[in-house]
């Protein structure tokens, strides 16, 4: 083990001697390496280190920020495709947002510049986006599923948020989905979209509409529970 001084600050590092020409540094889970031919002296390798020096803080530092997690406690399991997963929040030397997922958890990481922001609001905006994004590409799947389906399609569809409705045909004959949609099953979701489909050709919710309905999706009451607190 080796150290190098600058300031306040201290690397330490170990060094590893092989057969090869070339030397490197890595820096993975917060420790520093050096990858040194059998030859190269002790005094060398520290002149590579301190040439390397702002590098490897960096890259120190980004991996303490990547260990600091952010969690709104009322906001940290939300709903996707009817899963439920933990959220972590974590602040980064990144230039955008990023969302990934990972087993049974939802990692958001944002630039550090949002720190000082309200972690709450910050993971409201990052979540609005992400179940937008989603939407876009599940949502017309499930409209030209419905299209081939039924054999008949709206004059357009929309993604948009709205608060307590899950779905709407508007007089124009287009249909709007909330974003919202993609906290539950892929199968709700088809049937939200055949739902409002059926309202092309029925406008409210009369015996024939719901026949309408059963003809393409004879078990769709399975999936009202589930979507019960919104109007659609």
């Amino acid at each position: 083990m080796n150290l190098t001084k600058n300031r306040s600050e201290v690397i330490t590092y170990s060094i590893n001697k092989n057969s090869n020409h070339n030397l490197s540094i890595s820096v993975q889970g917060g420790e520093v390496t050096v990858m040194a031919p059998w030859y190269l002296t002790q005094n060398k390798i520290q002149e590579v280190v301190d040439e390397k020096r702002a590098w490897i803080l960096k890259k120190l530092e980004e991996y303490e920020e990547s260990k600091k997690a952010v969690i709104a406690p009322d906001k940290s399991r939300v709903q996707l495709f009817g899963q439920i997963y933990q959220v972590e929040l974590r602040y980064k030397m990144v230039n955008l947002p990023e969302v990934n997922l990972e087993g049974n958890k939802i990692l958001l990481t944002v630039p550090n510049k949002y720190r000082k922001m309200d972690s709450e609001k910050v993971l409201d905006a990052l979540l609005d986006k992400m179940y937008s994004s989603i939407a876009e590409k599940e949502v017309e799947r499930a409209m030209e599923k419905t299209r081939i389906r039924l054999g008949f399609a709206p004059e357009d569809f929309q993604i948009c948020k709205m608060k307590n409705v899950l779905g709407k045909c508007t007089p124009e004959r287009t249909i709007v989905i909330n974003p919202d949609i993609v906290k539950f099953s892929r199968e709700t979701i088809e049937y939200v979209v055949l739902h409002e489909y059926c309202h092309l050709k029925y406008k409210n919710h009369s015996k024939y509409f719901h026949r309408e309905v059963a003809k393409y999706l004879p078990n769709y009451k399975n999936f009202q529970d589930a979507i019960s607190n919104y109007q659609y």
